[in-house]
């Protein structure tokens, strides 16, 4: 990865402001970070039957992969706005299955951009920044999702 590259995501990933999942390759756990607050884990805990794990070197989150689509509806909620890393196929053409699409995740060519946009019930959200890193041989995505049906991101109210 370029610097510049390098120095985008992982501004992304430092910021303390948006929160962020970062999706990894199979059997990997979803990386989050959210902005502090000491109700983070009881919150997370109330998506799912495990138990969130607090990385204390990383300063993250790490949740089962199971819970992304419930994750990113809830902080889109909760937070007006989040950023998703994940996987990236530049080959995968962004096709009907993509754009009918119910769930989140998206590693086609629109980087998320027209996923679920013929689905009527993900109006309430959009994709309002994308780009690509390539990282340890691996083409990364990043999208800034946002929830339309507020004006401003809101308070964190946990």
């Amino acid at each position: 990865m370029d610097s510049g590259e390098e120095n985008k995501l992982l501004k992304v990933w430092r910021q303390k402001l948006v929160p962020v999942i970062y999706r990894e390759e199979k059997g990997r756990p979803l990386l989050v970070r959210l902005k502090y607050s000491d109700y983070n884990r009881q919150w997370l805990q109330k998506l799912g039957r495990s138990y969130p794990e607090w990385n204390s070197q990383y300063h993250h989150w790490e949740v089962p992969k199971s819970w992304f689509n419930d994750l990113v509806e809830c902080l889109l909620k909760r937070c007006g706005q989040l950023y998703v890393i994940q996987s990236y196929n530049e080959n995968e053409k962004c096709c009907f299955a993509c754009q009918n699409a119910i769930y989140h995740i998206c590693q086609c060519s629109c980087m998320g951009a027209n996923h679920g946009s013929q689905n009527a019930d993900n109006e309430w959200f959009s994709v309002s920044e994308a780009f690509v890193v390539n990282r340890k041989g691996r083409q990364m995505a990043c999208r800034l999702m946002q929830n339309n049906l507020t004006q401003s991101p809101p308070t964190d109210s946990t």
